[in-house]
């Protein structure tokens, strides 16, 4: 399985940004899809998750009512909406998917992840 996140870039405070997370090889065992982010001199830190069903979509309080995760299973491909983005979520986002279902409170675990992409920047400044 190979992830390859895309849609990063630089944005002024309260803007909107949506990035991707195509999924390509053996796909169909693929369950939880979670995207991470990692600032500059801080350890990686879970945003949010979906379940391969869409049911369970857990969100680190940070992002709660301005991020929103989706998922296209017959294009393989996980989306991360941000809104009302703030500086502090400057870094670099990544992808990464999950063969089995945990339970979702240890989603945050990224030793529970499978697969990672390679990331993609988001910048958030004025």
């Amino acid at each position: 399985v190979q992830l390859v996140e895309s849609g990063g870039g630089w944005v002024q405070p309260g803007g909107s940004l949506r990035l991707s997370c195509a999924a390509s090889g053996r796909t169909f065992g693929i369950d939880t899809v979670s995207w991470f982010r990692q600032a500059p001199g801080k350890e990686r830190e879970f945003v949010t998750g979906i379940s391969r069903g869409g049911g369970s979509t857990p969100r680190a309080d940070s992002v709660k009512g301005r991020f929103t995760i989706s998922r296209d299973n017959a294009g393989n491909t996980v989306y991360l909406h941000m809104t009302y983005l703030k500086p502090e979520d400057t870094g670099v986002y990544y992808c990464a998917a999950s063969l089995r279902r945990w339970n979702t409170g240890s989603w945050p675990d990224p030793d529970r992840y499978d697969y990672w992409g390679q990331g993609t920047q988001v910048t958030v400044s004025s």
